[in-house]
């Protein structure tokens, strides 16, 4: 069987899967549609959550962000394991205790305001939506090399599948759906990244081949051989950083309390009985979690190391046959800028920055060819950083049915977390916004049906996102993570641990948190993306980590604002002392 049926095959099998365990799961109730009924099991939880969080931008851009940039992709690591172990210390066991549906529902009770209410909503759909345009991308970009269609149609099947089991299933539907996700993606990124381990170090352990000797007779670990490769071609050092130490601790931290804020992943801890279960599926979470995470780097280095060899000085009319296949995509480039019909993949930038990348044209040996590219760069070869993983199969000469599982899980990983996104959406205006705001009068059923409405749209609307995205996969969601730190953080943090915060500083300071971050980032990467350099930024820091800045401006507004007001009524520093010890049931 051809590699393409067999992509076709495994697909279309676990959309089958996903669609199914949807119907049967069909969520009866506003609490099986928000919380799954709160009767998950941990260990099923803990894989749901997994599934959740381990999104288009972990398994298809995380190791593509590494092996293009080395040692400063170490941030996305760092932020998202060390964000979940906050996550799971700080947050998790008080909300699940506190026991309500939504993150806007611990906020305006907690600091008994519907304006907070309001406030957390805002917030909540504008860090989903941008996190959720990663996942539709993520989407695309499978189904336009695998499917062979183009990312818009791509992106429009996604669409089709996440509105059948977010909308039917809700939480309840989810939930299910997420842990045959888990199986999957983690199935699929483990098999091809033991064959290349094998391949290149003869070490089946991709963990343990990361530090092992290349098997080429150069005596040479994994990151010496790149580290002597790069430089050759006028890289850094994969093993040294560029960014200054203060970007990256606030891309680290932005990425660590952006995680212990998303809403997505909060509200799974609502879905178990009892405040000991929330404990137990983090735990459970945290090494599924890891199994993916640890094998990243490994993944990155080997695809790189394979990329230079199967692409570098070869001549294009020998090129592998990856190579032309993903061109078709827009994905992948080539021009020929000294005639001499080969590739050169060197240091320097194959785009221009001011043109589209690509005219559309094919050059004379029929090679995509790229816009307007800079005559003072010597590469010719342009990369799309999201392929990365998708390929590396392909790039390794691996069987045909390893390149279609490959494909079966970058699609759950980009649908897993779109649907857990899409659900808090449609939860925070049905429940959040009608029900307990503007339409208390609602019944059950009528709230089951707006909850439905709104997951719908907000799938066309996270389509757009797809179809137009801002950046790479794994920087939209960066993005999303800083806006989670600057805005929902705070307000959790100081709501379960801090008796004085009251609803004025709670408001202030998530208003000014999330304007100044999501200010900054639309200046840098979209109003004056010229000036979006070191030497331009705040401090030195990025777009990608000024939401670590806007977590502590968030912090003392809050914190000042309700010093210079009155204190929260007793009884809601009661509820608070409550919460704060978990209960074992």
């Amino acid at each position: 069987m051809s590699t393409q049926a067999l992509t076709y095959l495994l697909v279309g099998l676990s959309f089958a899967l996903y669609i199914g365990i949807a119907i049967w799961s069909r969520a009866a109730s506003t609490k099986d549609f928000y919380i799954a009924g709160g009767g998950i099991h941990p260990l099923a939880n803990g894989m749901a959550t997994a599934a959740d969080w381990m999104s288009a931008a972990s398994f298809i851009s995380m190791a593509g962000i590494i092996s293009f940039i080395g040692r400063d992709g170490s941030v996305y690591l760092l932020g998202w394991t060390g964000g979940y172990v906050l996550l799971a210390l700080l947050l998790a066991p008080y909300l699940r205790k506190f026991g309500r549906f939504t993150v806007p529902d611990f906020i305006g009770e907690r600091y008994y305001s519907q304006t907070a209410r309001m406030v957390a909503v805002v917030c909540l759909i504008f860090v989903s939506f941008t996190y959720v345009a990663g996942q539709m991308r993520g989407v695309g970009i499978v189904f336009s090399r695998f499917l062979e269609v183009e990312v818009e149609t791509g992106v429009i099947i996604g669409m089709a599948v996440v509105f059948m089991y977010a909308v039917l299933g809700g939480m309840k539907g989810i939930t299910y759906t997420q842990v045959a996700q888990y199986c999957v993606l983690i199935f699929a990124y483990m098999v091809p990244a033991i064959f290349i381990s094998l391949m290149i170090t003869d070490n089946p352990i991709p963990q343990l081949g990361f530090g092992a000797e290349v098997n080429d007779g150069s005596q040479q670990s994994v990151l010496q051989k790149l580290d002597s490769v790069l430089t050759e071609l006028g890289f850094d050092r994969y093993t040294e950083g560029s960014k200054s130490t203060i970007d990256v601790f606030a891309i680290t931290a932005a990425l660590m309390f952006g995680t212990a804020g998303l809403p997505h992943v909060l509200v799974r801890f609502f879905t178990v009985p009892k405040v000991s279960d929330a404990r137990l599926s983090a735990g459970y979470a945290l090494v599924f979690i890891a199994i993916l995470y640890t094998t990243a780097p490994a993944v990155a280095a080997f695809a790189r190391l394979n990329l230079i060899d199967t692409v570098n000085n070869t001549p294009y009319a020998e090129a592998p046959a990856w190579f032309s296949q993903w061109e078709d995509t827009g994905l992948v480039a080539w021009q020929d800028k000294n005639a001499d019909g080969r590739m050169q993949y060197r240091a320097g930038s194959a785009l221009s920055p001011t043109k589209p990348a690509f005219t559309g044209a094919r050059g004379e040996l029929g090679e995509r060819l790229l816009s307007n590219a800079p005559t003072d760069s010597a590469n010719e070869v342009y990369i799309d950083r999201d392929i990365i993983v998708l390929a590396n199969p392909e790039i390794a000469g691996l069987p045909g049915w390893v390149i279609a599982l490959v494909a079966a899980g970058g699609v759950a990983a980009a649908l897993s977390t779109a649907a857990g996104l899409l659900l808090v959406i449609s939860s925070a205006i049905s429940h959040d916004l009608l029900k307990q705001t503007l339409m208390p009068q609602i019944s059950e059923q009528q709230e089951l049906l707006a909850a439905r409405l709104a997951a719908a749209v907000a799938v066309c609307i996270a389509g757009l996102f797809g179809i137009y995205p801002p950046a790479f996969v794994a920087q939209v969601v960066a993005f999303a993570f800083g806006l989670a730190a600057a805005s929902l953080f705070p307000a959790l943090l100081l709501g379960i641990f801090s008796t004085s915060v009251n609803r004025e500083g709670a408001i202030a300071g998530m208003l000014s948190g999330l304007t100044f971050t999501f200010a900054y980032i639309v200046y840098f990467k979209f109003a004056m993306p010229q000036l979006n350099s070191a030497e331009h930024w705040l401090w030195g820091i990025s777009p990608e980590g000024i939401g670590a800045l806007g977590m502590l401006l968030n912090f003392a507004i809050a914190i000042l604002i309700s010093r210079v007001t009155a204190p929260p009524p007793a009884d809601v520093q009661a509820l608070i002392e409550t919460i704060r010890i978990p209960a074992s049931k």
